[in-house]
């Protein structure tokens, strides 16, 4: 990867399109919303790679975060709390839940934060058959 000084912050040209990064957001996404979107992208990726696998078939699936930082520290990111909507027919919660355990395992974003960002997630289920 190749970056880019410029005035307001960091340019990254990629093949499917330039990635402007700035600490202002007026200029960029801020370095803490790539941390974040890299989690929950890499681990809400890894999940419905297991839900297929499995043939689960859900109707829609999102993720909530919520982030806490430390401004005694720099602002250092502490804790995501990443929210799963999981809405379909028919769902079974258990194997639901054992598979968002297993993409946590598998996720190398998760994995690569462990022991300094502590991650937690939660899976809600919306049963579209009641």
């Amino acid at each position: 990867m190749n970056f880019y000084l410029k005035d307001e912050g960091i340019r990254i040209d990629f093949d499917y399109g330039q990635l402007d990064i700035s600490g202002n957001e007026e200029y960029g996404f801020r370095p803490f919303q790539l941390m974040v979107a890299s989690i929950a992208g890499c681990s809400g990726s890894v999940f419905r790679k297991i839900l297929k696998k499995q043939r689960t078939e859900y109707e829609d699936l999102t993720i909530t975060a919520e982030v806490e930082r430390n401004p005694e520290e720099a602002n250092r990111i502490e804790r995501i709390d990443l929210h799963y909507y999981v809405k379909g027919y028919h769902l079974n919660p258990d194997r639901l839940n054992k598979n968002l355990e297993l993409s946590r395992k598998n996720c190398s974003m998760i994995r690569s934060v462990e022991g300094s960002i502590t991650i937690n997630e939660s899976l809600e289920i919306i049963d579209l058959s009641r």
